[in-house]
């Protein structure tokens, strides 16, 4: 796939730094790595860097509420477990979607087919498939951890 050069020019840090010392690097590497296309998220915002890291930072909050939804719902199955797995990776999907937050929703995706195939299976049978979702999770949850570093990357 072709990449575009990404356009810093609008990413000033929100302490006012100078063009000198622009998240440039952190910015690329974020792109390069699926974390979150830049110049999209941009573009969704109108340009607005400011209104940018704020919604990041909105997204970073309702991601961990779901992940610990999901590791409760995780470590303590009870009823329609696998729904309330669903629906919270849905969220997060969603979310991290409007945001342009590929690896984020990729795994949010990805989890939310795996509880949703999990879901519509007879209960004696969906315990079988745990594993697969129990996997799914933890990609999800890489997927968190790399979201977070970036956004400490960008002091966000």
């Amino acid at each position: 796939a072709k990449r575009k050069n990404l356009d810093t020019s609008h990413c000033r840090s929100s302490l006012g730094a100078s063009e000198s010392s622009l998240p440039v690097f952190h910015i690329k590497m974020a792109a390069a790595s699926g974390v979150i296309d830049w110049d999209e998220a941009m573009e969704q915002c109108g340009d607005d860097e400011e209104f940018l890291r704020e919604l990041l930072a909105d997204l970073r909050g309702e991601t961990d509420a779901q992940v610990t939804k999901i590791e409760e719902t995780i470590r303590n199955p009870t009823e329609a477990p696998f729904h309330r797995i669903m629906r919270a990776s849905h969220v997060i999907k969603g979310a991290a979607s409007n945001l342009m937050c590929a690896q984020l929703r990729a795994a949010a995706m990805n989890l939310e087919q795996a509880a949703s195939a999990a879901n519509d299976l007879e209960p004696s049978q969906a315990q079988a498939v745990m594993g697969n979702v129990q996997a799914r999770y933890m990609d999800l949850k890489r997927a968190v951890e790399n979201y977070h570093a970036f956004l400490k990357s960008i002091n966000v």
